[in-house]
Parts: structure tokens; C-alpha cells; sequence
């Protein structure tokens, strides 16, 4: 290969990593901004002879939330938590009772649902789980 066409190519390969690496750079920045990025979650649980309310508070890592739990939750129950990047928002009441127990809980980021389930029985873990809006 004559050696002006040999630094061309060189010129363009190069050139094409820089490139290259200047969107990994913005892909990388973005990543890193989801990950710090927070967003807020209602939860809304109804129903009848709740026990217990487990859900991601906002506290601990983002595959790894702290659940926060309330005893004996007041009905309907309401809270709105702030969560972090792709931390995913979730929320779980609990009824035991012989005579059926009856549980809803619902999830709204500004103002969109994002999960919402219903269960009844004897014994009744309903449970909502959303992905986070942030990213995605």
C-alpha cells in the first residue's frame, strides 16, 4: 500500500476511535446520572384487615432497597417516598383473617399508575412492584 494512502487510513481509524470513545464517554455520563437521579413514588394501599405494609422507602442500595414495614397500617394508607436511579418502587400489605381479607395497593409516578393489583382469600399478600421511570 503506497504510504499517502497508509496515513490516510491511519488518519480516518483514529479519527473513528475518538469517535468512538467520546460516545462511550456520553454513554458512561448517563449512566451515571440515572444512577443519581431521584424520583418520586406514591403508594396507596386499601382494602380491609390490613396486618402489615412492606415498601422500598428510599434507604439502601439500588438491587438491594431497605424495606421500610408499618404494623397495623390505618386504611386507605398513603406515602410518598423519594427513590433513587434504578432503584425499583415496591409495595406489599399483608392480611391474615378467617373471615377473608381483602387488599389493593396501587403505585403513581406524577400522576401515571405504574403497577397496581388487587387480591382476597383467607390468607393475602397482594404486592406491586414498578420499574423506575428513571432511564427508561
Amino acid at each position: 500500500m503506497n504510504r499517502t494512502i497508509r496515513a490516510a487510513v491511519c488518519s480516518i481509524a483514529v479519527a473513528g476511535l475518538a469517535f468512538g470513545l467520546s460516545s462511550c464517554s456520553e454513554a458512561v455520563d448517563q449512566v451515571d446520572k440515572a444512577v443519581d437521579e431521584t424520583y418520586e413514588v406514591t403508594y396507596e394501599v386499601t382494602g380491609k384487615n390490613v396486618d402489615s405494609i412492606d415498601f422500598h422507602g428510599g434507604g439502601g442500595k439500588a438491587m438491594e432497597p431497605k424495606i421500610e414495614s408499618v404494623s397495623k397500617p390505618k386504611l386507605p394508607w398513603t406515602k410518598t417516598v423519594t427513590l433513587r436511579g434504578i432503584m425499583p418502587a415496591a409495595v406489599m400489605p399483608v392480611a391474615l383473617d378467617p373471615e377473608g381479607a381483602q387488599v389493593a395497593c396501587k403505585i403513581t409516578y406524577k400522576g401515571k399508575v405504574l403497577a397496581e393489583q388487587s387480591s382476597q382469600g383467607l390468607a393475602t399478600a397482594g404486592g406491586c412492584t414498578a420499574e423506575s421511570p428513571i432511564g427508561g
